[in-house]
């Protein structure tokens, strides 16, 4: 029974402030969200992943590791959406990959792996996270745009964040007080507001086409955990790193998929993509507790 009780601590904070979100984009359709995404993306984030990377004692090794395995997760992940989309028929491949090999590990992962292993499984679950805000500005923009610019990756706060941090890790060097004081409020600011700014964002993507939806969301909610427990058999993982890696790659496509596509692809992609995201993420509220239960069972 105690194992509930831990899984229900950890589920309840992220979908009650997820709901708090949708409960205002409901009564408030215009309310104005670009001050989130702008924080998040220029301050929250880099701060989230500083504090979580450098002050929570996790080593250079783990963050190098998991950095790592969660490429290889990515890899297979492509390996599952390509002969996805083809059974499909998208024409577009290319462009509707990103939400099937891009999941949601920082609005929805980091909380929930925060909040079932605590400052330990925070850090680690930084470390996946730092890859995938890395590849949604490379690799995302790349296959929502068909052309690479490294422009993009250059204007881009959190890729310093995650240079720094590793830089900072490497050399086991300890940050001031007043800097891991400072990161951490703005880590749980940037956590309230992303999960609250998913909320909102529900209210406003729509489904068009449900069963290409369907499809790719059991090609991420499904065959994802299910790469991530290949993965942590295979290289023989275990403790609370190995729960932090299931978890993380069993999380449902990333808001930041319908950003990056709202800008560079079209309006068909973009529509494509805002339905993967809306129906893998309604999958994840009877997904995630399942997974959430097996990691804390076996990996803790």
């Amino acid at each position: 029974m105690e194992i509930y009780f831990k899984l229900f601590e950890v589920l309840f904070p992220v979908f009650f402030v997820v709901g708090i979100g949708y409960y205002l984009g409901k009564n408030n359709p215009k309310i104005d969200t670009s001050f989130i995404t702008n924080f998040a993306a220029n301050i929250g984030t880099p701060a989230m992943i500083i504090f979580a990377v450098t002050s929570t004692g996790i080593t250079f090794d783990i963050f190098k590791d998991y950095f790592w395995y969660y490429l290889l997760a990515i890899f297979c992940f492509a390996l599952v959406g390509i002969p996805t989309l083809f059974f499909l028929k998208t024409k577009d491949i290319i462009r509707e990959l990103p939400p099937l090999i891009l999941p949601n590990t920082g609005n929805m992962g980091v909380p929930i792996c925060l909040f079932a292993y605590g400052s330990e499984g925070l850090g680690v679950s930084a470390s996946i996270t730092s890859l995938i805000i890395l590849f949604h500005f490379t690799l995302g923009v790349f296959l929502a745009d068909r052309k690479f610019n490294l422009n993009v990756i250059f204007k881009n706060p959190p890729f310093y964040a995650i240079i720094f941090s590793a830089i900072i890790l490497y050399l086991n060097i300890d940050l001031p007080t007043f800097v891991i004081n400072t990161t951490e409020w703005l880590m749980y600011a940037t956590i309230f507001l992303i999960l609250m700014s998913l909320g909102i964002a529900l209210t406003r993507l729509k489904v068009f086409s449900l069963l290409n939806a369907l499809v790719s969301s059991f090609s991420r909610m499904i065959l994802g955990p299910i790469i991530g427990v290949v993965i942590i058999f295979y290289f023989d993982l275990s403790g609370f790193a190995a729960g932090v890696l299931l978890i993380q790659c069993s999380m449902p496509s990333a808001v930041l998929n319908y950003l990056v596509a709202s800008i560079y692809s079209p309006k068909k992609i973009v529509d494509s993509v805002a339905s993967t995201i809306v129906v893998s993420t309604l999958m994840s509220f009877i997904t995630l507790p399942i997974v959430v239960y097996f990691a804390l069972r076996y990996f803790s």
